[in-house]
């Protein structure tokens, strides 16, 4: 049985690594959403050791630079560099994702997130510079991934597909300050978050090479049905159970 509003408040003195705090307008608006967040989401999904804190905050990122959720991200910042995340982490999130969710989306959370990062005395020379030395590149892979691309779309928009081998695959993949699993783990939840699953197959697949292991794909699911909402999450299910029958054939 569900406990009453009244005995989970102590639930919300819980620390930002363990829970995102419920805002008061919340409760005064909605008791039974003040419920869910603090039971469900605060009480069971975030301390679920399935997918570590560290990845939880990384995947809340992802949805709410995706969703184009500003305001969640200064709470959300505090509680990611408290289970782990770095700064350079976040900054290369932000980068990255203005190319999975658009520059906007990138801008507004680096508005958001910029007073986060003065607090901590973080500057720009703290963070990774434009043009680090790059991971090394499998090039007999990315040949293959940009000629399988060219066949199909090749006379439709060349200029697409240069940019998505030269600028993607070829420079921003390979910055060092995010790891490959991190990179294709908030690429996954950002495609989750904006509805668009048919993408996921390539960038799944991708995160499990990487070491995204299929317990911790399944925990992002989960994740991010109070995020990006239910319909999306079972629209991208889908997907996952292919790309998981797939990987064990």
């Amino acid at each position: 049985m569900r406990k009453t509003i009244a005995a989970t408040a102590l639930t919300l003195s819980m620390t930002a690594a363990e829970a995102q705090p419920v805002p008061e307008a919340v409760g005064q608006v909605s008791p039974a959403l003040q419920n869910y967040m603090t039971e469900d989401l605060n009480g069971r999904i975030w301390t679920d050791a399935s997918l570590s804190q560290r990845d939880r905050s990384l995947v809340t990122l992802a949805a709410l630079i995706t969703r184009h959720e500003p305001e969640g991200l200064p709470a959300m910042a505090e509680q990611a560099l408290d289970a782990g995340l770095t700064a350079a982490e976040i900054s290369e999130t932000v980068t990255h994702l203005a190319f999975y969710t658009g520059m906007g989306n990138a801008t507004a959370a680096a508005e958001a997130l910029a007073p986060v990062f003065a607090e901590h005395g973080i500057s720009p020379e703290d963070l990774p510079v434009a043009n680090p030395d790059l991971l090394p590149l499998d090039e007999e892979a990315d040949d293959a991934r940009a000629t399988r691309l060219d066949g199909i779309y090749g006379n439709v928009s060349p200029g697409t597909l240069e940019n998505t081998t030269n600028i993607l695959f070829r420079d921003l993949w390979l910055r060092p300050d995010l790891a490959p699993r991190d990179r294709s783990l908030v690429t996954v939840a950002a495609l989750i978050a904006a509805g668009q699953p048919e993408q996921m197959t390539f960038h799944l697949n991708r995160a499990m090479d990487n070491g995204l292991t299929q317990d911790e794909a399944g925990a992002v699911l989960a994740h991010l049905a109070f995020y990006a909402g239910w319909p999306r999450v079972f629209s991208a299910l889908p997907v996952a159970k292919e790309v998981f029958e797939n990987r064990q054939n």
